[in-house]
């Protein structure tokens, strides 16, 4: 354990974090330097307002730009552009999601080594400080209590009175030493602060990248449906979304560059930082004696130990010479010697745990993990954040920029269809503006049998008669209109009617159209 204090090395992306180029208000970058941090953060704005400005540029001389010449224009350039800037966008969100999951992961394990460190820290410290007092009162309340009553006892023994007097010095002697020994509730309420905030912290931040996750998937789900369905509603909400994750990136940019930043400076120099922020309550040689934890440095508690174990070692050889002689003639003397020789014990076995608890290397090996915690994973975990803000700002604007490309290629398509030849037989649109429009001039118009009720008597079709031949009797109704075999279908035959579509062998009638109605304009069949 000794000596592993010089193998530490702060991480390369520490120190190139370190270096970046800002304002400090000294010569050294503290952690944490408000003046800083605000500049990477009015940095992270300045690169948004660019990116706003290159894509309402983009989106405006896009949505200006003349349509060309149908006739040499070709839709699949732009289909295959909407298609690539879609591809590309949802690859970017997808790796930007994947980076940001190892990262918020990598933050989280490395923010939870340091809180685990420091509760152990902690318990160290208020480990020290329970020994100490309840120590200090034993021999102050307890050790009091029994040499008072000896005291009454060996009244009458002037020797035993004063070997009573010394062991009262002893005890003041020890209560002297753990007095002198630094009170770590101070550093201790600091801890616990800095545990709960970063606890508190930690969490919602951890929640909050969570659902920023979950948004930019949902974003790029919608605008992948809204260009594949060609669905103005999804596009427009795809817009909207796009700008508003596109905003959050930056954010998220700006506060895990600040974050990064911020604790690169901590792991450059954290002894100079720990000495800074604990100089007001524990002295500079106790400080230097935990963080560096070397043989070469002497512990600054060693005298004061060293003091209470000789003191206790001298009481116990006076118990023990009060026990030898003075209990044969005070029998009453035995129940408190032997109380005073149990809490010379319970003392002597607090000092070994006192001694422990104050030796470095404990307090060390936690500092150890969480520089190890923060200045690896958390850092390293921040690091890959940046680089998710950085992949979803370049999908969200691609999406940005396809989506308005998407929509004009949705225009252009319905205003085509729109403008399809009338006469298309595979046109709907036209079919129904035929059936609703009817042109004037000169429309020739074929008399059906249902107009024709009022000339229905000059015609005289001839006699149908049932058989049991349908072919032939068809053939002759073909025969007596013309010999053309044009009619609709068999169930027709044997009705006595007509048939309804155009023969040449008819006589036709006209129809002259008028802006009121339609009336006949012909003769009347003839056989």
């Amino acid at each position: 354990m000794w000596g592993r204090r010089s193998e530490w090395q702060c991480p390369w992306w520490a120190s190139w974090l370190h270096g970046w180029p800002r304002p400090t208000l000294g010569r050294t970058r503290d952690p944490g330097d408000p003046q800083s941090l605000l500049f990477l953060v009015l940095v992270a704005a300045a690169c948004l307002g660019l990116n706003l400005i290159f894509l309402v540029t983009y989106v405006s001389c896009l949505c200006c730009r003349r349509r060309p010449d149908r006739a040499v224009e070709t839709k699949r350039p732009d289909s295959c552009c909407v298609t690539w800037f879609a591809v590309v966008a949802g690859l970017l969100c997808c790796a930007a999601v994947g980076v940001g999951f190892y990262g918020n992961s990598e933050t989280n394990d490395g923010v939870y080594q340091l809180i685990y460190s420091l509760d152990n820290a902690n318990h160290t410290l208020s480990g020290i400080d329970t020994l100490v007092e309840v120590t200090t009162l034993k021999m102050q309340v307890g050790l009091g209590q029994h040499l008072s009553r000896l005291n009454e006892i060996f009244a009458a023994r002037g020797d035993y009175v004063q070997t009573l007097s010394f062991l009262q010095q002893m005890a003041g002697n020890i209560v002297g030493q753990l007095s002198g020994l630094p009170v770590w509730q101070p550093v201790r309420a600091q801890l616990t602060e800095v545990v709960s905030e970063t606890s508190y912290g930690e969490y919602y931040r951890w929640l909050s990248y969570l659902l920023l996750f979950i948004l930019d998937l949902v974003t790029c789900l919608v605008a992948c449906l809204g260009l594949a369905k060609r669905s103005k509603y999804l596009m427009v909400m795809t817009l909207c979304c796009g700008f508003l994750t596109l905003l959050l990136s930056w954010a998220s940019l700006a506060a895990a560059s600040a974050a990064a930043v911020g604790t690169s400076d901590f792991c450059v120099a954290p002894d100079q930082f720990i000495l800074n922020a604990t100089q007001d309550h524990i002295s500079s040689e106790v400080a230097r004696y935990y963080l560096h934890c070397s043989k070469s440095l002497s512990s600054p508690f060693q005298q004061a130990l060293t003091i209470f174990q000789r003191s206790l070692n001298t009481m116990q050889i006076q118990v023990r010479g009060l026990w030898q002689f003075a209990v044969p003639v005070f029998p009453t003397a035995e129940k408190d010697l032997l109380g005073v020789q149990l809490m010379l014990n319970s003392s002597e076995s607090s000092l070994h745990q006192l001694t422990a608890l104050l030796d470095c290397r404990g307090l060390h090996k936690d500092y150890l993990d969480a520089l190890t915690g923060i200045c690896y994973d958390g850092l390293e975990g921040l690091l890959y954040l940046m680089l998710f803000s950085l992949l979803a700002v370049a999908a969200f604007s691609t999406m940005i920029c396809a989506v308005p490309r998407g929509w004009k290629q949705l225009v252009v398509r319905e205003r085509d269809y729109d403008d399809i030849d009338e006469d298309d037989p595979f046109n709907p649109q036209a079919r129904r503006l035929a059936g609703h429009q009817v042109p004037r001039g000169h429309l020739r118009s074929y008399c059906s049998y249902s107009s024709s009720l009022g000339s229905q008597t000059s015609l005289q079709p001839p006699a149908q008669t049932v058989s049991n031949a349908p072919v032939s009797e068809y053939m002759n109704q073909a025969a007596l209109f013309g010999g053309n075999p044009r009619y609709e279908n068999v169930p027709l035959i044997g009705r006595g009617s007509p048939p309804p579509t155009y023969s040449p062998s008819m006589r036709a009638t006209y129809l002259s159209v008028t802006d009121d109605h339609l009336r006949p304009c012909g003769n009347e069949f003839q056989a």
